[in-house]
């Protein structure tokens, strides 16, 4: 994940991004980022097992569309976007028990109401992440939260069993539950179904670390389920933040409301037909420029799409996909900033720094290093080549990445006025080719505009439009999560 924490733009996993977004100094928030290792998508465990073949997924991914193929827990893909790691064991329990007796504070109780608003079959609900003592926890239908477990003779994935679904009522209903005390790395789960999770156990805790679905693995045991999921943390130290993200893909619709004494907070989400419509015009936009951006949905056995991957997920498992896409922008790119400056503003006490290309690199004054040609993979990602942040960079690198970044993504670098960034409004992104059409698609079917499209679709001028998907408060009464489009 990425999150600006004192100034500094940092790579945090699931649970330091929580750690870190729980201090005073925390100024954004950040979606889950796409893949750091695009070599490695289809990577060892982090304890050393590897659970799928390569060159398999690879060719399923490569198909024109890529129909799911639900498999078994040895077609899992474990990598870190979908694992939640422990950094304690379970509490002493026979057989990893509810521990129903537990007394709560009081403060840390978060009401949800869970709507139903999806016009398709039956929703299940799930809930996970860590306790206050970063132990692994799942949420049961009694309201009291279920520690998995995980047998450390057995490599393989182990199915969770225990009762974890939480069914919502028929369409136009409301189902009340409380996470009981506070939580952090969590996720709330909405399947028209079931889904299947998994624990493999962890020598570093000495516990188990769930294994969640998988958006990007057709094969995964819960790939034929439409399903999607807001995160959230809420913490003793920073209160609530929840979020809607479309970083790494866009599945079931979903849209969040947050009440407190300061007032009411709104992320409406996606339209009902989001991800159908999202897919039509990525046809049609593959048809104009002959790049696989239809090749971005996943559908079901019968041909109805389930969900759209990011460009940057299918990047990451198809290296030579959009491989010359943005070759001629950056070389038109390069030229113009030859001989004229691009003038960054860092938003920060750095103010605008001016930049030139140099040496076939971007130089920016008071940057610790430079710009090199970024690759397809390097824009969609943000996260690598040109875009990846090192420990020793300065905060002006750290500033400009996420800003260049998001202008190559939007396509305004060589626009009229485009020699200021951010500068341009938000109705000048993805008017020109090449542009991150994903990401202008999934605005256009934003109900009101919020949710992250790649991981620094925040960065936008003083007066620019907030297209940040969250809503946080330090004493939230209750969040309510409508499913199947906004009512």
């Amino acid at each position: 994940m990425l999150a600006h924490v004192g100034g500094d733009t940092i790579l945090l996993d699931r649970a330091a991004w929580d750690y870190a977004s729980r201090g005073e100094d925390t100024t954004h928030y950040h979606p889950p980022r796409p893949y750091q290792d695009q070599s490695n998508l289809i990577m060892k465990t982090f304890f050393g097992l590897v659970v799928a073949l390569v060159a398999l997924f690879q060719l399923a991914l490569a198909a024109p569309v890529v129909i799911v193929d639900p498999g078994n827990a040895g077609d899992i893909i474990i990598t870190k976007e979908n694992t939640i790691n422990a950094t304690n064991p379970a509490p002493p329990s026979s057989n990893s028990s509810t521990l129903a007796a537990q007394k709560w504070t009081k403060s840390g109780k978060l009401p949800l109401a869970l709507r139903n608003n999806f016009p398709g079959g039956a929703i299940n609900a799930y809930v996970t992440g860590l306790d206050r003592n970063n132990r692994l926890v799942m949420l049961k239908p009694d309201g009291t939260f279920f520690y998995p477990s995980a047998n450390r003779n057995i490599a393989a994935p182990q199915l969770v069993t225990a009762n974890v679904a939480i069914p919502l009522g028929a369409r136009g209903s409301t189902k009340h539950i409380t996470i009981p005390d506070y939580i952090s790395s969590a996720r709330v789960w909405f399947a028209e179904g079931k889904l299947k999770f998994f624990t493999i156990y962890s020598d570093a805790s000495g516990g188990p670390s769930l294994v969640e679905p998988s958006a990007v693995n057709p094969s995964d045991p819960s790939s034929a389920i439409n399903w999607g999921f807001v995160e959230l943390t809420n913490t003793a130290n920073g209160g609530l933040y929840a979020n809607i993200s479309y970083v790494d893909f866009v599945g079931l619709v979903l849209g969040m409301k947050l009440d407190s004494a300061d007032g009411t907070q709104i992320a409406k989400g996606l339209r009902a037909d989001a991800v159908s419509s999202i897919c039509k015009e990525l046809k049609a936009q593959g048809a104009r420029d002959g790049n696989p951006w239809g090749d971005l949905c996943m559908v079901g056995p019968g041909g109805k799409p389930l969900r759209v991957l990011a460009p940057s997920d299918y990047v990451a498992s198809n290296p030579r996909a959009f491989g010359n896409y943005w070759n001629d922008y950056n070389n038109k790119v390069w030229s113009h900033y030859t001989s004229n400056h691009l003038t960054i503003n860092t938003q920060t006490a750095r103010g605008h720094v001016n930049c030139k290309v140099s040496g076939n690199q971007i130089k920016c004054d008071g940057d610790n290093r430079g710009y090199a040609k970024p690759t397809a993979g390097d824009i969609f990602g943000c996260n690598s080549g040109p875009f990846g942040i090192l420990g020793s960079d300065n905060d002006v690198h750290r500033a400009v990445v996420p800003r260049l970044c998001a202008a190559f993504n939007r396509g305004t670098l060589l626009k009229t006025g485009g020699n200021i960034q951010p500068g341009l409004a938000a109705d000048h992104y993805y008017s020109t080719t090449p542009s991150n059409w994903y990401s202008k698609f999934v605005h256009q079917y934003e109900v009101d505009g919020k949710g992250y499209a790649f991981p620094y679709d925040d960065v936008n001028p003083a007066i620019g439009v907030d297209q940040a998907g969250v809503v946080a408060d330090a004493q939230p009464e209750l969040l309510t999560v409508i499913v199947g489009g906004p009512l």
